[in-house]
């Protein structure tokens, strides 16, 4: 008990491990589970149906798990997960997901969201992922592994942003963006491949000459989509690393950005 506040107000019903630490005046109600190593700072609100893993690292004035804001919820047991060793750092909003959207809001592992960030219901952070300050997912937005968005930039709803792909700040995405993609602006347009990136991840030269070939096909050669997707799809015997394109393919109903 002494790696709990006094000033904190934990529901009886909530499970955390005896490792977890809260800071003052955080309030942490009945139906949440908070595994090992995890810190929640001072002022943070922890509700609904939550799920929070191991070794996370929770700021001041952070609010997780709280009533979405679609004006069709009312009041059914979605829920809120997130996986391990992620920073969430002060005033961040992560909403409960909907019925409609499968009643689950989910974010993976090892993120960095920053101050303000909101991530709403039904979104789905893979692993890896930056959102910098101010960084808005709307309802259903997916953002694969390794994904970075920059400060004050928008994605709307149902969008799907690939692995490895980079939103620049300021910028509102309206459309999917593939993966790999740098993409700017507003509405944001491709500029690009997230070559420094792949370059940190160990991606060697001919990875890197690939998915550039594939992007040349989808922006640069005058393609059809149909007819892009056709001929990267022929790349993926030899570049492992452009099958993510096939699978991005698959999901994407918004269209892709241009």
């Amino acid at each position: 008990m002494t790696l709990i506040h006094p000033t904190a107000i934990i529901d009886s019903k909530a499970e955390l491990h005896e490792s977890v630490k809260v800071g003052a005046y955080s309030i942490i109600g009945p139906d949440v589970k908070i595994g090992a190593d995890t810190e929640i700072g001072p002022h943070v609100i922890i509700n609904g149906i939550t799920e929070i893993g191991e070794g996370n690292r929770i700021y001041q004035f952070a609010s997780i798990g709280e009533v979405n804001q679609d004006l069709k919820y009312r009041g059914e047991p979605t829920r809120t997960v997130i996986g391990s060793r992620n920073q969430i750092r002060e005033h961040v909003t992560i909403h409960r997901g909907t019925v409609q959207g499968g009643g689950i809001t989910r974010v993976g592992d090892d993120n960095l969201l920053m101050i303000n960030a909101h991530v709403a219901h039904d979104c789905r952070v893979g692993n890896r992922c930056i959102l910098a300050n101010n960084a808005t997912l709307a309802g259903h937005v997916e953002l694969d592994d390794f994904v970075i968005v920059g400060g004050m930039s928008a994605i709307h709803q149902f969008s799907i942003v690939g692995a490895h792909a980079m939103i620049g700040g300021c910028s509102a995405v309206a459309q999917d963006v593939p993966p790999y993609v740098m993409a700017q602006g507003n509405h944001a347009g491709p500029v690009g491949i997230n070559i420094e990136g792949m370059k940190r991840r160990g991606f060697d030269k001919p990875s890197i000459q690939a998915v550039l070939n594939a992007y040349k096909l989808l922006y640069r050669k005058g393609l059809s989509f149909e007819e892009a997707k056709q001929e990267i799809a022929k790349l993926e015997a030899e570049a492992p690393e452009t099958a993510l394109f096939a699978d991005f393919f698959k999901r994407s109903t918004r269209g892709i950005i241009r």
